[in-house]
């Protein structure tokens, strides 16, 4: 048996260890893509009628071994239409992640602390008197489709121009707004809801806009409350609520942060806060 091992040892290379993890680290990134999705359940579905299929031929079951793989065969195509909402959900994560990105190696000329301080200040004043509004900050996805669907503004960010427009009663009350960079782009503009079930019923429309927004792209997106004023976040499908205005403050540096390196080490630091002093999208409005 030493020998055997020994043996295994002397012919395994270099590259073989970097293809085993190679494998390792797709495998560890689709489980994490389909993690607390439908998609989870199926793929357990996937592995049982596997070990199934595998079980009848050792037992000589052939009827049952043949509906079982042609339900396979069958299955595929079927998964592919019924799972492609999510299927272009994880392509459009690859593709955010990317390989290189190029302005990662750009120096950045702008500053947006006066637009992060106009947010804020929005925010806060929106919470106070218990407005609801619902802000989305757009990141390296396009938003387009979603732009189309409101009114065109193109204005700097101002709290004047922000306020403004959540103005109760008002035609793009009831919208998001879609800010990029220091620019409000459009208001008014309809949100894809989110379809998971496992939401607290007391949370409303904006909130499951919001979560569904930042299921399908990288943007942030800002809530405020209208019954109770509180302040929410919703980031990659996950809801952050009772934030004040220093812990949105940080959040919104950390959106803006000038780099992809940055970025990526600003947002590990916020689910580290969030998971410190976030509250879960299943907790009761208080």
């Amino acid at each position: 048996m030493w020998q055997q091992v020994l043996n295994a040892v002397s012919l395994f290379r270099i590259r073989d260890l970097i293809d085993i993890l190679i494998i390792a680290y797709i495998a560890y990134r689709i489980l994490m893509l389909i993690k607390e999705t439908r998609a989870e359940q199926v793929l357990k579905g996937l592995v049982i009628l596997l070990i199934s299929t595998q079980l009848s031929e050792w037992l000589g079951l052939n009827t049952v071994n043949w509906l079982l793989r042609n339900a396979m065969t069958v299955g595929v195509i079927a998964l592919l239409i019924v799972f492609q909402p999510e299927l272009r959900r994880a392509l459009e994560h690859i593709g955010r992640a990317g390989l290189i990105n190029i302005s990662s190696f750009m120096p950045s000329e702008n500053d947006y602390g006066d637009t992060i301080e106009e947010i804020v200040k929005t925010v806060q004043s929106l919470s106070k008197d218990k407005i609801g509004a619902l802000i989305i900050i757009a990141g390296k996805t396009g938003l387009n489709e979603i732009i189309e669907t409101g009114i065109r503004v193109d204005g700097k960010v101002s709290s004047e121009l922000l306020s403004n427009i959540f103005v109760p009663n008002t035609p793009l009350h009831d919208g998001a707004v879609i800010i990029k960079d220091d620019r409000v782009i459009a208001a008014g503009c309809f949100l894809p809801l989110t379809d998971r079930q496992d939401i607290n019923k007391q949370l409303g429309t904006r909130h499951r806009a919001a979560i569904g927004v930042s299921e399908v792209s990288d943007a942030l997106a800002i809530v405020v409350s209208e019954e109770t004023g509180v302040i929410s976040i919703a980031r990659e499908g996950k809801l952050t609520r009772y934030l004040d205005s220093k812990m949105l403050r940080d959040v919104l540096v950390q959106m803006y942060a000038p780099s992809h390196e940055t970025k990526a080490f600003n947002w590990r630091i916020w689910r580290e806060w969030r998971e410190k002093h976030g509250q879960n999208m299943g907790d009761d409005e208080k």
